[in-house]
């Protein structure tokens, strides 16, 4: 590393005209820049620099070897601008894991969103129900229900939601306990629910599900057709009912389910990339949209 600054410096020196003015623009001592000049000539066992009082020369050497010096020095700062450049205006790759139901309800389309913002931007969606690891697969930000326990990663809370029971709007009954149960594979097969109304009072209910599927869509899907009842996030219920005909229904139940909290993880624990940032922020805003 001793090397690169060394080398760096001597290339500063030939383009300034003089250790003094090298100096001025490094921000360092001329005693320190001459140093690295004497140390970088001793180490190569050659003169880079032909040096009187008023002016220095290049040698044939030092000529060959400040070409070499400028070229590391441009890489540099091609390197930083566009580091810089990526905090500036969001591009690139972005690896985003979510549940399927958060991922086709509210992570697709602010992500939506923000390619239109963002033309440079490049994302990748990995919907799973199981917690990928986010180091192991190169994951920037994961959509989670409920707090983690990975110390290693920061996580931030979005918001939160409740599952809603829902039906069609063409059921011959809203008896809950006489119809089939539409489960997300998350769910598993034995069904349990705990509802509370306003006045504190509870109410548990346990069936076994009819038909499960890994594809949130087709869960609703299911639901619309009449086949049974299940249930579906507040916020995509108010996102349905807000453009279409109201095919899918709330069960008449006087009752909520308990509040869904949605964290966002991410394994940056300082300066997290700006496309990081903005996908959090706007995943806020959303959910706050339906409070």
């Amino acid at each position: 590393m001793n090397k690169l600054r060394q080398m760096s410096i001597f290339a500063h020196i030939v383009e300034e005209g003089s250790v003094s003015a090298a100096a001025n623009k490094l921000d360092l001592s001329k005693s320190v820049v001459s140093q690295h000049l004497k140390a970088l000539e001793q180490e190569l066992g050659i003169t880079l620099l032909k040096r009187t009082t008023r002016r220095h020369t290049l040698t044939q050497a030092g000529e060959a070897f400040y070409q070499s010096c400028r070229e590391i020095n441009t890489i540099a700062d091609i390197a930083w601008d566009q580091a810089q450049e990526m905090q500036t205006e969001p591009q690139g790759r972005l690896c985003i894991t979510a549940p399927n139901a958060l991922m086709d309800t509210l992570v697709s389309p602010v992500i939506a969103d923000l390619m239109k913002q963002y033309p440079k931007l490049k994302p990748e969606l990995i919907s799973d129900d199981q917690h990928v690891n986010l180091m192991k697969y190169d994951i920037d930000l994961a959509i989670r229900v409920g707090q983690s326990q990975d110390s290693n990663l920061k996580q931030k809370r979005l918001g939160e939601f409740k599952d809603v029971l829902c039906g069609s709007a063409q059921l011959n009954t809203t008896d809950i306990h006489q119809l089939p149960y539409i489960a997300n594979q998350w769910q598993g097969k034995h069904i349990k629910h705990v509802f509370t109304a306003t006045n504190a009072e509870t109410m548990i209910y346990e069936t076994e599900a009819h038909c499960t599927t890994n594809s949130f869509h087709s869960c609703v899907a299911l639901i619309k057709a009449g086949a049974g009842i299940g249930i579906i996030p507040d916020f995509y219920l108010f996102q349905i009912s807000s453009h279409q005909e109201n095919t899918i229904v709330p069960l008449p139940l006087n009752m909520s389910l308990s509040s869904n909290t949605i964290y966002a993880l991410s394994p940056f624990n300082k300066s997290a990339p700006l496309a990081v940032t903005l996908c959090i922020a706007a995943l806020e805003k959303q959910l706050a949209k339906n409070v």
